[in-house]
């Protein structure tokens, strides 16, 4: 017995040393990754108050204060946790949406962090169903992204209003969700580093005039790097958030997957489809009449539309799928989206429940 206590202390010991070991240099490859980014933002805020690649950053800066009247709420199109936005039009007839970082004591740290996060997602990024970022200010008193302006606002605004709602009809609903999971697969699958939003919502998704569709809002988004810990506070909008985040906060493309499958869902409801994924996961949704949840504002759709919504579904259901290892990959999603699959049987278009759609191999 003495013998064995002799040999498993030692023993103890040692493996206390080896994962004390591995624990520092975790912390310093953190810790230099954030002394390298904060040095590249240092630089970037020294060498130039105001970086827009298009234009002359000190005219375009007091053209914003202008056309905003310094930001008064008459320009105000949107508000978000961490900052407003405003539209504003510069003296060429140009509109441009100009986000304003709030600046509370209390949340400076914080709002910086998720400017930071934001430029460094979308600077990066060249998509047309991604919001184009022309600029930035990165002052500490004054912090601006400066995008493309979105003219019809956000899917939640246009679902709220009957009249807009009306205007975003089965095929341009069926564009925009395609839009989205193309924009998602090119972040997840496409970008290097790969780049996960983490608060993918209706309030994030904006139309422009002719109803093409933007993912936008990258102020929580996250670079996965390979070999790096993708371990992170807790971010996003409740009821968009995926079930899992509930126990464990280690971001992936899974927790986007989600997120999408609730947008289709409501893309194709026109309303957030709470009771949907309660009545999923409380096993009560056996009798649920797929059919019934098309957006009754709208007229009921051709035999070829139908089919193409009950297809979304499909996808969207497998995004929702408890174990996240189970849900669909957006790469995978977007080329079935794209090429009209998966293919439905004919039979599901005389009646089809929602546990029949979900049994549906994909």
């Amino acid at each position: 017995m003495q013998l064995a206590i002799s040999v498993l202390v030692p023993l103890s010991a040692v493996l206390t040393l080896l994962l004390l070991i591995k624990c520092v240099r975790a912390y310093r490859r953190r810790r230099n990754s954030r002394d390298v980014e904060a040095r590249h933002f240092d630089e970037i805020r020294s060498a130039h108050m105001f970086s827009v690649w298009e234009f002359d950053g000190k005219t375009i800066y007091e053209d914003i204060v202008k056309a905003t009247n310094n930001f008064d709420d008459s320009h105000l199109i949107g508000m978000g946790g961490n900052g407003s936005v405003y539209a504003a039009e510069l003296p060429s007839g140009q509109v441009l949406a100009v986000k304003k970082f709030h600046h509370v004591d209390a949340a400076e740290i914080q709002d910086e962090a998720s400017f930071k996060s934001e430029i460094r997602a979308l600077t990066g990024m060249r998509h047309r169903n991604i919001v184009r970022l022309h600029g930035f200010c990165p002052h500490s008193r004054c912090m601006l992204l400066i995008y493309e302006y979105m003219e019809r606002g956000s899917l939640r605004d246009i679902l709220r209003d009957d009249v807009r709602a009306a205007e975003l009809d089965w095929a341009k609903r069926a564009e925009a969700v395609k839009g989205v999971a193309n924009a998602l697969a090119y972040m997840h699958h496409d970008c290097t580093p790969r780049i996960v939003h983490r608060d993918v919502t209706s309030n994030n998704i904006l139309f422009n005039t002719e109803f093409k569709v933007c993912v936008s809002d990258f102020g929580t988004s996250r670079l996965l790097r390979s070999g790096a810990s993708n371990w992170t506070a807790l971010a996003g909008t409740c009821g968009y958030l995926a079930p899992e985040l509930a126990y464990t906060m280690n971001v992936t493309e899974k927790c986007d997957i989600y997120s999408f499958g609730v947008v289709a869902l409501e893309m194709i409801m026109g309303r957030h489809p709470w009771e949907i994924t309660l009545a999923i996961f409380s096993g009560e949704c056996q009798n649920v009449d797929a059919r019934v949840l098309f957006d009754a504002r709208l007229p009921y759709p051709t035999r070829e539309v139908e089919k193409e919504l009950i297809s979304i579904m499909v996808l969207a259901l497998a995004c929702l799928r408890t174990d996240p290892k189970s849900r669909p990959p957006m790469q995978y999603v977007s080329k079935e989206l794209c090429a009209g699959r998966p293919s439905v049987p004919e039979a599901f278009l005389q009646g089809v429940t929602l546990p029949q759609l979900m049994n549906l191999n994909i």
